[in-house]
Parts: C-alpha cells; structure tokens; sequence
C-alpha cells in the first residue's frame, strides 16, 4: 500500500501521493476552516456570558459540539485509514457525514438557544446519524484491511463514536425534559462523564499512543499494543459501568467505573512518560502542550473520582464545576492546539520546506503560550474570588486566540499556496512576538483586575450619591438577598456607564435581569457577576426573573438623576390587581370524569416508622367547576397526601424536587428540631430527607419553606398531619378537611402576587378544589358519628368551621380539649387561625342533607362549602 516513511503519522517524508490525489489535502483545510469557525463563535459566547441567553453552555457546545467533534470526525477517520492499511473511504460520503455533523450540531446548538424543540430534536437526529454512520465506516474498515501493530488503536476511534451517540441521546432527554426531574442530576453527570471521557478522552488516549513517540521523534515501546488494549479495557469498561451508574442514580458504581477509567488513564500515562528521550522533540511545542493536556486529565479523572466517593449525586452538580476547565480547556483545547501544530503542516504542506516554514509559525511564541493556557486553567479550576476566575479565562482565552490566529495565518497562506522565502521565514526573530504577548498578558490581568475591584462600599452608599454625569464610569456592589435587591434604587447622573456587581447572598438561587439590557445566569450562593449596562439615560428597573420573585419585592429601580419623567408606555403597572383567572362560575359543571379529593381519613399504617417521599411538581388541577389551573405541588396534589400517626412515632420524609424550575423545601409543624438541614431550600432533581418525632398530639400544617411562603402555600404546597391524642375513641367516619384560599392566574405572575398581597382571593376551598363536597358529598348514616379534622393552610385566612344543623359535643384544638362529650355544653363552630388544626365531632340526628361550612360567609359563597348526605 505505502510505506512507513509515506505515513503522515510517522512524520518522515512527504504526504503520500493517495493522499494528495484523493483531493484529501483540500478537504483536511476546508474542515479545519470550518474547526476555526467553531472555535471563534465559542470565544464570542465564551464573552458575552451577561447577555446572551445560555451563554455558558453554548460556549462549551460551541467547542466540543462544534470544533472538537468535527476535528475528531476527521482525524479519527484520518489516522484510522492510515493504523489499518486501509483503502480510503469513498470522499463523497465523507463530506455527507462530515456535514451531518456540522449542519446536526448547528441544528442543536440553535434549537436549544432559541428555546425551538422541534429544530433541537431535528439536529440531535441528524448528529447521531452522522456520527453512526462515521462508527459503521470504522468497523468496515478494520474488515480484509492489512493492519498492523496500531490496529488496535482504531479501536479507540469506534468506542468514542458509540460514546457519542449515547452522549447525544442523554443531551436529547435532558433538553426536551423527556426523562422527567427526578433523573435530571444522573442523566446530566452520565452525559458529562461519557462526552468528556468517551468522545473526547478516548480517541485522545488512542491516538496518543501512535502520536506521542512521532511527536517526539522515537522508536515506538515494544507494549505498547499490548497495554493499548489494556488501557481501552480499563477506560472504555470503566466509562461505560460509570454512565450506567450514574443514569440510574447508583454512585458506587459510578465511582467504580470513573476509578476504572481512572486507572486506565494512569497506565497510559506511565507509558507516555518512560517514551521520553532527551534528544529535541520533532515539535517541542507540540510535545509540550500534549503533555500538559495528558497532565490535565490524569488531574481531572483523579479528582472526578473523589468527588464521587465523597458526595451524593444529587450535591455533585454544582461541585463538577471546577473539572470543566480542566477537561475543557487542559485536555480539549490543549490537545487540539498540540497535535494541529504538529500534523497541519504535514497535511497542509506541499513538500518539506514548506512544512518547516508552517511549523515555524505555528510555534511562535509557543513558551509564553503554554504558560498563559496552564496558568489561566489553574485559575479557573481553583475555588478562588470572582477577579481571579475572571484573569484565569482571559489569560487561556488570550493564549487560544493567538493561537487561532496562527492557525488561520497557516491555512490561509497554504490555501492560496504562497510561501515568503523559507530561508527568512526560519529566521524570523520570536522576541516581538514573545515581547508583545507578555505585554499584552499583563495589561490584561491588571484591566481584569481593576475592573474587578469596583465599589464595594455597600449598598447603602450606592444608593445614596448620583454618579457625575457624561463620561463617569460608576460601579455598584448589587447583593441579592431575602427575596430583596438592595440598593433598591440606584441614582445615576445622564450619560454615567454604570456597572452592577452582582452577589447572590441568598440561600437559593437567584439571577438579575435589567430593562432593554443585560441579565445574570442564574446565581447559587456566593456567586457573583458584573453586569454593565453602558452609558445610562433613561430610568430602568431590575429584577430577579424567577416567577413570582418580581412580583414579591425583587426589584431595583436605576434612575437618573433629575430625569423628571419615566417612560410609563414601556412599563407593566406592577401595582395593578386585575384577576388573570377572571370571575368563577360556581354554579358550572366539572369535568368528565372528575372525581373529588377522598376526604377520608386513611388509619394510621403499621409500624412506628413512617417511610413517605413527596415529589415536589407543578401540576395542572381542576381546582373550581371547569377551571383547571397549574398549582405547585407536593405529591401531585393540593394539598398533598396526609400523614396519619401516633405520638411517638418517626416519620421520615424524603422530598424529591421534581420542579425543573426553582428551588423548594419543606416545614413539617409537628415536628421539633433545628430547620437549617432539613427545611433547607433544594435546586431542581436534587433531594433532602426530613425525619422528625411526632412527640405531641395534634392536626398540624406542613408546607413549602422556600421563599416567598405566601407564594408557594398560596399555589398549593402545603398538607395536614394528623397525630392522634392517646385514647382517642373510635368514630364510623373520620374525615380530614384543609381550608385555603384559591388565587386564579399563572403562578408567580405579578397579577396573581398583587391578590395574594391584597388578600383577595378568587375563592375560598375544602382540600384544594372550590365546591367540590357540594357536588359530591360526604356520605353517612342517620345515628352515625363522624370527626372532623380541620387544619387552616391560609396562608393568610383563618376558618370558622360549622356544620348546619348539628352541635358538636367535642372539640378539639391546638393540642387541647375545649369540649367533651357529657360536659353540659356544645359547640358550633371550630375557630381556627392560618396554621392552627383541631377535629370536631358530631352524631347526625336522622336523614337529610347538612352544609358544612366556612362561617365566614364571604368565604361559604364563594367555594368554602359541602354537604354530608345522611341516609337512613
């Protein structure tokens, strides 16, 4: 077929003449154009990380979907023709794919950005079609080819592409909400280890071992083969026990497979570094910088493992965070930079004069290069202040960019096929080169600096003093906290270029969004961002986008200063308390098939330990006679599911937050302990377990203990435990009954918060739904006795609970009997403020059809009502 000395991997010699004939030389450059292409719109977002929506992550995808995978694709196919001794696949079908993939994750990265699933689920389809068909020409490629002692190695490349694939199914699911909340955490961390490990690590470790000792200019280890194969046992095995792991919420076996990977990883390594000579590298440049990113994943793969061991999936998220630079930046980046430096001149060269003067260039100022890169993913990954995160990626940005800038130089000048005089070209003097980006390196850690430090007098300060006007560059410390923006009002003079350094000091997650401008990703505890809003000249307002923060008081006004009038055509009235729901007819039909909430209460279960999960949801209820609304719920339903026990007993409650969109967590009033643990707010797909002793007898509220509370009780996060007092005698019926009020409109909307606030409900409910004991009552017999258990939600009414047409001879609130039956008295109502719980009893007299109801009569007429229909 062709020699040693025609393989471009091998280094010697010239491109092989099927190599040039097959058109393979153009289309090696027109792909890594379109690499370059990728690599400069990631840096574009990678800066616009305050304004442009999902900037963050389409920056990553940008990288790894774009640039590295179509490097990947090329040289995967590239270097497995050349491994196997195989013929060269038809060229027409390797641009189709090649363009699969590009035109797959231009359709993902769009679809996603633009918040269009139907474009999302089209460019996911196309990708791993593409990469599918790449993984079948592999395989059929090691079918009747001669290969060789690298054969092995092709290996690397069909392992990456199925790796891929499930990687773009798991981004598919975790995209379009297809695998529900409560798989979120394991999906997206299965996603993360088989893209980064899979797709990126393995044909990274593969081809290293046939590129590493070329790199170099030595003889290949006589084990290599063998510990090649080894080495793909040990990564490939582990990857796959790790994602399956994780899919499935397992952690040990996560930590198993990534120790696998791990240990696979360290193998390769080991080898890597006995092949070191002291003789000149071919390309010392490329040596460097493959050794760094070599450096990088041992790192990462180690501390990955870690913080598996370590830490419950479900706290992982956020931890992960400082394994992306090292991966991202260490690894990818930093084996995309080494081996383009060494093999563009190889494939972009026409002869060897040529390839030294490419080389030449693409190594200037390669020292000063490496250690920006390295230095800036050590900033990154560090857990240190904002400022220094900020230098950190400035720095690997700046080292990236001058080399992008080399790169398109070189593939510029072999496109057009102009060479200046090699003999001037070899000579060209590095130290401008080497002077100018020190220089520029420290200019721009002491702008990021400065920039950085700001005014960090406090808000207090901020609020008070307009800046000086036209010209003024002014800088406010923004902190966001218990459910406040403070300052809340900023005065700027016209024309001051104001900038917000934004704090989330809260215990959940926050973001800032200004009027007509920039807004923050959303912020965990202790993070912060600058916002800068230019030159200011009109009044704006701020606000945490979350629903309903805004409406509950998380806004900031920047207005300027003796600017007398506001732009009140561009501004929703936030104090306007139109109803989004509108009237309720009361008097309409439920739906086909409804059914109303079971009032009865269940026995307590057996046992002293009462196991229950509740999944925290949004959920859409039929809460008045046609009238179906999106409640926040606990178990699916409002209010959700009883507990029912006896003092003395445990109850452990696991809350499992099912709602992709903001935090919540729990408060259990029958229980006394310390609330920082367990009524702590929980992000999206993470859980808490909650287990308290039932030490006192009582009907007891529990609800949402994120804020704003009025909120999210007043949507539906929040239920009754019942704690029977000792003794407690039996009844024929025992119900359970949760009064609250019912607010009509889209959760969190400034509409449906300004009625909560204003206290007027759209109506008042028994157990969450408006009227519906009247249109299905609770059924007994005339001379049976029936209990019962009241608890007022509110989260702002109290109840006064009367039956019509009976006296109640027990009464039971708080904790306390108020009545028993043979004391000379009776009862008519059970008063019970927001929170308080007690039961009632009653003996029905003879047959008929008696109201239960909310003595407030504002309240019976509009909902709070039912009947107990009493037969003979």
């Amino acid at each position: 077929m062709y020699s040693k000395n025609d393989d471009p991997a091998a280094g010697g010699g010239s491109p092989p003449n099927r190599f040039k004939a097959s058109g393979l030389r153009s289309r090696h450059l027109a792909a890594h154009v379109v690499v370059a292409a990728w690599a400069v719109l990631a840096l574009l977002a990678a800066t616009a990380q305050q304004t442009l929506p999902v900037a963050r992550w389409l920056a990553i995808h940008l990288f790894l979907l774009g640039a590295a995978t179509t490097a990947i694709v090329v040289w995967s196919e590239h270097f497995a023709v050349a491994m196997l001794h195989a013929p060269l696949p038809d060229r027409r079908w390797s641009n189709a794919r090649l363009a699969g993939v590009n035109i797959g994750a231009a359709g993902v990265l769009t679809g996603i950005w633009a918040d269009l699933p139907v474009l999302t689920g089209a460019g996911c389809a196309l990708l791993i079609a593409a990469i599918t068909a790449h993984l079948v020409v592999l395989v059929r490629m090691g079918r009747g080819a001669l290969g060789g002692r690298l054969a092995p190695i092709a290996d690397y490349y069909r392992a990456a592409a199925a790796a891929l694939v499930i990687g773009a199914v798991l981004g598919w699911l975790l995209a379009t909400g297809k695998a529900g909340p409560q798989h979120y955490t394991g999906l997206k961390l299965a996603h993360v280890h088989v893209t980064l490990l899979g797709w990126i690590g393995l044909p990274v470790l593969g081809t290293l071992f046939m590129l590493w000792p070329t790199v170099l200019g030595v003889r290949m280890a006589e084990r290599t083969t063998l510990l090649a194969r080894r080495v793909l046992v040990l990564t490939g095995g582990g990857l796959l026990i790790a994602v399956a792991g994780l899919s499935a919420g397992w952690r040990p076996a996560a930590v198993f497979g990534t120790a696998g990977y791990a240990a696979g990883v360290t193998v390769a390594a080991q080898l890597f570094a006995r092949t070191v000579r002291r003789r000149p590298a071919i390309s010392a440049a490329a040596a460097w910088m493959l050794a760094a990113a070599v450096g990088w994943l041992v790192v990462s793969v180690v501390v990955d493992v870690v913080l598996l061991a370590a830490r419950p999936l479900g706290e992982l998220r956020e931890d992960m965070g400082s394994l992306v630079p090292m991966l991202l930046v260490g690894l990818v980046a930093q084996v995309l930079i080494g081996a383009l430096t060494y093999l563009l001149p190889i494939v972009l060269a026409s002869g060897p004069k040529e390839r030294a003067v490419l080389r030449v260039v693409l190594e200037r100022g390669w020292v000063p290069r490496l250690v920006l890169l390295n230095s800036g993913i050590a900033l990154l990954a560090l857990p240190l202040p904002g400022p220094v995160g900020t230098a950190g990626m400035l720095l690997a940005g700046a080292a990236g960019a001058a080399f992008l800038a080399l790169a398109v130089r070189v593939m510029v000048r072999s496109g057009r096929g102009l060479l200046q005089d090699t003999d001037r070209g070899a000579g060209v003097s590095r130290r401008p080169v080497l002077w100018g980006t020190a220089a520029g390196a420290v200019v721009t850690v002491l702008a990021v600096l400065v920039a950085n430090s700001g005014d960090t007098s406090g808000g207090a300060s901020a609020a008070g003093t307009a800046g000086t006007g036209s010209g003024t560059i002014r800088t406010v410390a923004v902190t966001l906290t218990d459910m406040r923006i403070r300052p809340a009002r900023i005065e700027v003079a016209a024309g001051t270029a104001l900038r917000l350094k934004v704090t989330n000091a809260d215990a959940q997650r926050h973001d800032l969004k200004v009027e007509d401008g920039p807004a923050t990703p959303m912020l965990a505890k202790g993070d912060t961002r600058e916002l800068d809003l230019g030159p200011v000249t009109e009044n704006r307002e701020a606000w945490c986008t979350l629903p309903g923060h805004r409406a509950a008081g998380m806004t900031m006004d920047v207005v300027v200063k003796d600017a007398t009038e506001t732009d009140g055509g561009g501004h929703e009235d936030h104090t306007s308390a139109a109803a989004d729901g509108g009237g309720l007819d009361l008097s309409a039909d439920f739906s086909t098939g409804w059914q109303a909430r079971e009032a009865d209460l269940a026995p307590v279960p057996g046992g002293t330990v009462h196991k229950v999960e509740l999944h925290a949801a949004h959920t859409t209820v039929e809460v008045a006679p046609g009238v179906k609304q999106q409640m926040w719920t606990f178990g699916g339903t409002a209010p959700g599911p009883t507990l029912h026990g006896r003092i003395g007993d445990v109850f452990e409650v696991t809350l499992v937050n099912d709602d992709q969109g903001m935090g919540h967590g729990i408060d259990f009033h029958a229980g006394s302990l310390a609330p920082d643990r367990p009524m702590r707010t929980i992000q999206p797909g993470e859980r808490l377990v909650y287990r308290f002793r039932a030490e006192k007898a009582g009907a007891w509220l529990y609800h949402c203990s994120t804020a704003p509370m009025l909120q999210h009780i007043g949507n539906g996060m929040y239920g009754a435990v019942v704690i029977d007092p000792p003794g407690l005698a039996k009844v024929d019926h025992a119900y359970v009954l949760v009064s609250s009020e019912l607010y009509l409109g889209t959760p969190g909307s400034t509409a449906q918060v300004t009625k909560m606030r204003q206290n007027t409900p759209d109506a008042w409910v028994f157990n969450g739904i408006a009227n519906q004991y009247a249109e299905q009552p609770l059924k007994v017999q005339a001379g049976e006795r029936a209990r019962f258990w009241v608890v007022a939600a509110g989260p702002s009414d109290g109840i006064a609970f009367h039956v019509v047409g009976t006296v109640f001879d027990t009464v039971y609130k708080e904790g306390a009997y108020l009545l028993k039956p043979g004391d000379a008295g009776g009862a008519q109502v059970l008063d019970l403020a927001a929170a308080q719980g007690g039961f009632v009893e009653t003996t029905f007299p003879e047959a008929g059809h008696y109201a239960f109801v909310d003595h407030d009569m504002r309240h019976t007429e509009a909902g709070a009502h039912g009947t107990v229909e009493v037969s003979d």
